[in-house]
């Protein structure tokens, strides 16, 4: 993979829920070369961490070919479970260490296995804070709720 900064993909993520469970959406916008591409998505009955897991599941599925990635996102939960947590994790069969089932752990598995295709560089953002690509994102995981309220 190249190391050049034009080959990297910057992709930029949010979840949102209306409630806490509740209808939830996702968004992410992939940009590289100057292009963008624009994803979102809803769930009816979710949670706000399973939408931040899946908007990068998604923003990362949707690349064709393995590539150089930064992920940006306001997330903690993401930012720290996929690059420093999931590793005890795997290693205690998706145990915590209190010996708890890991929540979400059908979303960290495929995240897992989705940031395996690529080489990954995974950096938190603070959120509401007026970065716009962060503030674009979560208007598109908004957009992702607004769809099921359509349906």
């Amino acid at each position: 993979m190249s190391e050049n900064p034009e080959e990297i993909v910057d992709i930029f993520t949010d979840g949102a829920c209306s409630g806490n469970p509740g209808p939830g959406g996702w968004g992410a916008i992939l940009r590289i070369h100057g292009r963008e591409k624009e994803l979102y998505g809803g769930e009816p009955d979710t949670t706000n961490n399973r939408m931040e897991l899946t908007a990068v599941i998604e923003a990362l599925k949707a690349l064709k070919r393995p590539v150089q990635a930064r992920v940006h996102t306001d997330s903690q939960y993401v930012q720290k479970g996929i690059s420093e947590w999931i590793h005890a994790w795997k290693r205690r069969g998706w145990r915590t260490a209190g010996k708890q089932a890991v929540k979400n752990a059908d979303l960290w598995r495929t995240l897992d296995e989705q940031a395996a295709r690529h080489r990954v560089e995974w950096l938190w953002v603070r959120g509401h804070a007026g970065h716009a690509e962060n503030e674009r994102a979560d208007a598109l995981a908004r957009r992702g709720i607004d769809t099921l309220n359509r349906s």
